[in-house]
Protein backbone atom coordinates (compact mmCIF):
# COMPACT_ATOMS: atom_id res chain seq x y z
CA UNK A 1 0.00 0.00 0.00
CA UNK A 2 1.71 3.46 -0.71
CA UNK A 3 1.68 5.96 2.14
CA UNK A 4 -0.84 8.13 1.30
CA UNK A 5 -3.98 5.42 0.04
CA UNK A 6 -4.96 6.13 -3.03
CA UNK A 7 -8.51 5.79 -4.09
CA UNK A 8 -10.51 6.22 -7.43
CA UNK A 9 -14.26 7.20 -6.91
CA UNK A 10 -15.97 5.95 -9.98
CA UNK A 11 -19.64 8.10 -10.18
CA UNK A 12 -21.35 9.65 -12.79
CA UNK A 13 -22.73 12.23 -9.98
CA UNK A 14 -19.93 14.51 -8.94
CA UNK A 15 -22.15 16.01 -6.10
CA UNK A 16 -21.89 11.92 -4.54
CA UNK A 17 -18.12 12.32 -5.21
CA UNK A 18 -18.02 15.16 -3.26
CA UNK A 19 -20.45 14.21 -0.93
CA UNK A 20 -18.10 10.93 -0.46
CA UNK A 21 -14.69 13.55 -0.70
CA UNK A 22 -16.28 15.54 2.14
CA UNK A 23 -16.98 12.21 4.45
CA UNK A 24 -13.23 10.81 4.15
CA UNK A 25 -12.12 14.16 5.07
CA UNK A 26 -13.66 14.49 8.18
CA UNK A 27 -12.93 10.55 8.84
CA UNK A 28 -9.23 11.89 10.28
CA UNK A 29 -7.20 10.04 7.45
CA UNK A 30 -5.50 11.61 4.50
CA UNK A 31 -6.47 10.17 1.34
CA UNK A 32 -5.29 10.81 -2.41
CA UNK A 33 -8.72 11.01 -3.80
CA UNK A 34 -9.19 10.93 -7.76
CA UNK A 35 -12.80 11.12 -9.04
CA UNK A 36 -13.39 10.69 -12.42
CA UNK A 37 -17.43 10.61 -14.19
CA UNK A 38 -17.32 7.99 -16.79
CA UNK A 39 -16.48 4.14 -16.51
CA UNK A 40 -14.01 4.36 -19.80
CA UNK A 41 -12.09 7.31 -17.56
CA UNK A 42 -12.39 5.25 -14.43
CA UNK A 43 -10.63 1.80 -16.17
CA UNK A 44 -8.07 4.13 -17.99
CA UNK A 45 -6.82 5.36 -14.61
CA UNK A 46 -7.07 1.67 -13.01
CA UNK A 47 -5.13 0.45 -15.68
CA UNK A 48 -2.64 3.11 -15.76
CA UNK A 49 -2.20 3.56 -11.90
CA UNK A 50 -1.45 2.07 -8.74
CA UNK A 51 -4.82 2.51 -5.95
CA UNK A 52 -5.58 1.28 -2.84
CA UNK A 53 -9.36 1.29 -3.33
CA UNK A 54 -11.60 1.46 -6.12
CA UNK A 55 -15.09 3.32 -5.23
CA UNK A 56 -17.60 2.71 -7.71
CA UNK A 57 -21.52 3.11 -8.42
CA UNK A 58 -23.44 0.63 -9.70
CA UNK A 59 -25.49 2.68 -12.30
CA UNK A 60 -22.93 4.07 -14.44
CA UNK A 61 -23.41 5.59 -18.68
CA UNK A 62 -22.76 3.32 -20.77
CA UNK A 63 -22.04 -0.01 -18.30
CA UNK A 64 -22.91 -0.94 -14.98
CA UNK A 65 -20.81 -0.55 -11.91
CA UNK A 66 -20.35 -4.22 -11.49
CA UNK A 67 -19.48 -4.62 -15.65
CA UNK A 68 -16.43 -1.86 -14.01
CA UNK A 69 -15.70 -3.89 -11.41
CA UNK A 70 -15.35 -7.38 -13.46
CA UNK A 71 -12.90 -5.36 -15.93
CA UNK A 72 -10.80 -4.48 -13.12
CA UNK A 73 -10.87 -7.44 -11.91
CA UNK A 74 -9.46 -9.28 -14.89
CA UNK A 75 -5.91 -6.95 -14.09
CA UNK A 76 -6.34 -6.70 -10.39
CA UNK A 77 -7.56 -9.09 -7.99
CA UNK A 78 -6.36 -7.36 -5.01
CA UNK A 79 -7.26 -4.03 -4.68
CA UNK A 80 -10.50 -3.69 -2.50
CA UNK A 81 -13.68 -2.80 -4.60
CA UNK A 82 -16.83 -1.30 -2.66
CA UNK A 83 -19.78 0.47 -3.95
CA UNK A 84 -21.80 3.34 -2.72
CA UNK A 85 -24.94 3.41 -4.51
CA UNK A 86 -28.42 4.27 -4.46
CA UNK A 87 -29.48 1.33 -6.19
CA UNK A 88 -30.68 -1.07 -3.20
CA UNK A 89 -31.73 -3.69 -4.78
CA UNK A 90 -30.70 -7.54 -4.40
CA UNK A 91 -30.42 -8.69 -7.84
CA UNK A 92 -27.87 -5.83 -8.41
CA UNK A 93 -26.12 -5.95 -4.66
CA UNK A 94 -25.57 -9.75 -5.73
CA UNK A 95 -24.29 -9.00 -9.15
CA UNK A 96 -21.48 -6.86 -7.90
CA UNK A 97 -20.65 -8.96 -4.90
CA UNK A 98 -20.11 -11.70 -7.71
CA UNK A 99 -18.17 -9.50 -9.62
CA UNK A 100 -15.79 -9.27 -7.51
CA UNK A 101 -16.71 -6.03 -4.55
CA UNK A 102 -15.49 -6.29 -1.35
CA UNK A 103 -18.02 -4.38 -0.02
CA UNK A 104 -21.76 -3.13 -1.17
CA UNK A 105 -23.59 0.16 0.17
CA UNK A 106 -26.35 2.20 -0.66
CA UNK A 107 -26.67 6.34 -0.85
CA UNK A 108 -28.21 7.44 1.75
CA UNK A 109 -28.86 4.72 4.50
CA UNK A 110 -25.17 3.04 4.62
CA UNK A 111 -23.53 6.81 4.42
CA UNK A 112 -22.46 6.24 8.73
CA UNK A 113 -20.60 3.00 7.09
CA UNK A 114 -18.78 4.66 4.40
CA UNK A 115 -15.73 5.72 6.29
CA UNK A 116 -15.62 2.93 8.81
CA UNK A 117 -15.80 0.40 5.33
CA UNK A 118 -13.12 2.74 3.64
CA UNK A 119 -10.81 2.54 6.42
CA UNK A 120 -11.17 -1.03 6.85
CA UNK A 121 -10.84 -1.82 3.22
CA UNK A 122 -7.84 0.39 3.16
CA UNK A 123 -6.30 -0.79 6.10
CA UNK A 124 -6.07 2.72 7.67
CA UNK A 125 -7.27 1.70 11.08
CA UNK A 126 -10.47 1.54 13.26
CA UNK A 127 -12.37 4.93 12.98
CA UNK A 128 -13.68 7.18 15.88
CA UNK A 129 -17.67 6.21 15.75
CA UNK A 130 -18.33 9.60 17.25
CA UNK A 131 -16.47 11.19 14.61
CA UNK A 132 -18.40 9.26 11.93
CA UNK A 133 -21.74 9.67 13.18
CA UNK A 134 -21.34 13.61 13.76
CA UNK A 135 -20.35 14.12 10.07
CA UNK A 136 -23.23 11.92 8.92
CA UNK A 137 -25.61 14.00 10.90
CA UNK A 138 -24.17 17.09 10.12
CA UNK A 139 -24.47 16.27 6.53
CA UNK A 140 -27.91 14.58 6.82
CA UNK A 141 -29.50 18.22 8.22
CA UNK A 142 -27.64 19.78 5.65
CA UNK A 143 -28.84 17.97 2.56
CA UNK A 144 -32.64 18.65 3.74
Amino acid sequence: MTPTPRILIIDDDPNSSELIELMLSYSGTGYEITSVQTPEAGLRLAAAQRFDLFLLDYRLPGMTGAEVCRRIRRTDAETPVMFFTGTAHDRERREAMQAGANAYLVKPDDLKHLTETVKRLTGTGIPNPACGAATAARLSSSTR
